[in-house]
C-alpha cells in the first residue's frame, strides 16, 4: 500500500504544479521526475515501490484501451487530416534521430 501511496502522491504533486505552472508540463511527467528524485536522493527506496511499479508495468497493455477508443471514435478527424499527422510524425521522428545522433557523437568526444 506504501508504494502505490508514494506514486499517487508523486502524480498528485505533479498535477498540482502543472496548475501553478498553467499546464505547460503534463502533470504526469512532473510525477514521475518527482518520484525519480525521491529515490535517486534515496527518500524513498526502491523496493518501496517495486511491487507496484511492477504490477503497473505489468498491466500496461490495459492503459491503452481507452487511447485506443478515442481513436476510433475521433477517426473522422484523423482521416480529414491525415496528410497534417505523417509529416508531423515523420518530421519529429527525423528530429529526434538527428538530435540524438548529434548528442550522441559529442558525449563520444
Amino acid at each position: 500500500m506504501i508504494g502505490i501511496l508514494t506514486i499517487l502522491i508523486c502524480w498528485a504533486i505533479g498535477e498540482l504544479i502543472t496548475m501553478l505552472l498553467g499546464g505547460y508540463i503534463s502533470g504526469n511527467i512532473i510525477g514521475m521526475f518527482l518520484l525519480y528524485l525521491a529515490l535517486h536522493f534515496k527518500i524513498v527506496k526502491p523496493q518501496t515501490v517495486a511491487p507496484t511499479a511492477k504490477f503497473l508495468l505489468a498491466s500496461m497493455a490495459l492503459f491503452f484501451i481507452p487511447f485506443g477508443v478515442g481513436l476510433i471514435n475521433s477517426y473522422t478527424i484523423i482521416i480529414d487530416h491525415w496528410f497534417a499527422i505523417a509529416m508531423a510524425a515523420i518530421i519529429s521522428t527525423l528530429a529526434v534521430i538527428a538530435i540524438t545522433a548529434l548528442v550522441y557523437i559529442r558525449l563520444r568526444k
